[in-house]
């Protein structure tokens, strides 16, 4: 019998068809379980038996996951598919306080966890019955979905392609989190997509590290590869040596040909110390999910042979939008690439027109893989957050005459000095990669003369070099690299900056802590 769910569909075929292609490799080097395509269906049949009978689900109802990268949270997400549930991945590293608004604003039925959360599971659970008496949230070790058999017996809903599926909440950078809700078909489209950008082959091999309670490590290739029957090696959390012994040891046929890394992942494996002799002619790239990447990691890696391409979008859009493919990415380092077939980009001034080629405007996309909207708990099927279909990003970015899209910034980060448009980024980018510099952050600050100046954020490196940073070798390094009108005013010097739990810096809580300093 046939699935009635799409996904799941291919799954159950790829069981058929390639019963003994690995399908997921879990675990670190030197500890891990591979599961065939056909081991893998057998565990969604058995997880699909136990979340219909033993916790008796129906459509609609979430179910939230809660712990690292784990081939089961595949296998529930699959399961999740053939019963017209939600799955809806937490993330971990939210403050229980954060965790509690999520819980309470999706009120899922099942709570899933491993046993590093297993804490916090049963802070979660209790506070949300106590707060919350009509709800009946069971939760469950995730070993229990799978250690015992399940009833046969399941009766399988009809599910629509437009039937949602993923329900995955931001970092709430500006505010409290919002969650995105994805449908069948929408997230088969960014599957689609994803294969269109990495060219998938039957021979690849994608080495997944970054947490899937987030879009760009569930989707844009995780999910994507296995549903086109590709491999993939899954790591619980990422780790600089572990990503490289996995790249670098074993047969060449037998290691990763793919992965997906974002700034600080990429710094942390070329500050790794076996980088600089580590065999990686298995890689044929690297896909980055960030539109801001310092140049000089990009530089580092295509030295040693290996393009890193890019990946532009949101939580929102799937995340697939914009792709830099392998075959683009040393010609256009800093670009963020060119609209996937089926999205429609347009780029907009706060009026809402178009802006003409090489002018900066708001970036703005429509396309199948983009959220249903926000999730409300008093009804799911909202389009809140789309305004006719298009998702207005906040991103600032411009094309150029062949149509390729470079981010330029946050609209809200925008800082305009005497009449003169500034975006951080510009700064940030020419700095991140200077001798010494850990991190930074430009933000605006108030100026009687300009309305605003550009003030600089910098942490230091615990190296020499950081040791002896100066504001003074700062900006003598800007001035060779950006206008003179957009450099910043003053440099600070901080132990930390503030960040969400994705880690983005939080420049509006950065800006109030500078002007608290500066009061």
């Amino acid at each position: 019998m046939s699935e009635s769910s799409v996904i799941a569909q291919r799954f159950k075929t790829l069981a058929l068809s390639k019963p003994n292609q690995l399908a997921i490799r879990f675990g670190m080097p030197g500890h891990t379980e591979d599961f065939d395509f056909a081991k893998f269906w057998r565990r969604v049949e058995r997880v699909t038996g136990h979340l219909q009978n033993t916790f008796c689900l129906k459509g609609g109802q979430r179910v939230a996951w809660l712990g690292l990268n784990h081939e089961l949270q595949c296998v529930t997400f699959i399961a999740c598919a053939r019963l017209g549930l939600i799955f809806m991945p937490l993330n971990y590293r939210l403050a229980v306080a954060e965790l509690k608004m999520v819980m309470k604003d999706a009120t899922p039925s099942l709570l899933v966890y491993d046993a590093l959360h297993e804490s916090t599971a049963n802070t979660l659970t209790l506070e949300q019955l106590g707060e919350l008496p009509q709800s009946d949230c069971h939760t469950s070790l995730l070993e229990r979905l799978i250690d015992h058999p399940s009833p046969r017996h399941i009766e399988f809903p009809r599910i629509s392609e437009d039937a949602d599926l993923l329900l995955v909440y931001t970092s709430g950078t500006t505010g409290l989190p919002k969650g995105a809700l994805h449908t069948q078909s929408g997230l088969l489209a960014n599957a689609e997509a994803s294969h269109q950008a990495h060219d998938f082959t039957e021979h690849d091999i994608v080495l997944s590290t970054l947490p899937m309670f987030h879009v760009g490590g569930l989707c844009i290739q995780t999910l994507p590869a296995l549903l086109a029957g590709v491999s993939v090696h899954l790591h619980p959390r990422f780790d600089p040596s572990a990503w490289l012994t996995a790249v670098t040891e074993g047969a060449e046929a037998s290691r990763p040909t793919l992965s997906l890394l974002v700034p600080a992942t990429l710094r942390a494996v070329l500050d790794h110390p076996n980088w600089a002799h580590a065999d990686l002619k298995s890689l044929r790239g690297i896909m980055t999910g960030s539109s801001t990447m310092p140049a000089s990691y990009l530089q580092q890696f295509h030295a040693r042979g290996i393009p890193v391409g890019q990946i532009y979008g949101a939580t929102e859009t799937g995340p697939v939008s914009v792709v830099l493919k392998f075959k683009d990415a040393i010609s256009r380092i800093g670009f963020a690439g060119w609209p996937h077939a089926r999205l429609t980009l347009k780029l907009i001034d706060p009026e809402g027109c178009e802006v003409p080629i090489g002018t900066a405007g708001e970036v703005c996309v429509k396309a199948p893989n983009v959220m249903r909207g926000y999730w409300s708990s008093s009804h799911t099927q909202t389009s809140d957050g789309l305004q006719d279909g298009w998702f207005h990003s906040g991103d600032m970015g411009f094309l150029d005459q062949e149509g390729c899209l470079q981010i330029v910034g946050r609209n809200k980060d925008m800082i305009i000095s005497g009449g003169e448009n500034i975006y951080p980024a510009e700064i940030e980018n020419a700095l991140m990669a200077f001798p010494g510099v850990a991190e930074c952050a430009v933000v605006g600050m108030p100026d009687e003369r300009w309305g605003e100046v550009p003030v600089l954020a910098v942490t230091r490196q615990a190296t020499p070099e950081g040791n002896q940073l100066s504001a003074e070798d700062i900006l003598s390094h800007l001035q060779s690299n950006i206008a003179r009108f957009k450099l910043p005013r003053r440099v600070l010097f901080l132990e930390q900056l503030p960040k969400s739990a994705l880690g983005k810096v939080q420049k509006p809580l950065l800006q109030n802590q500078l002007i608290r300093s500066n009061s």
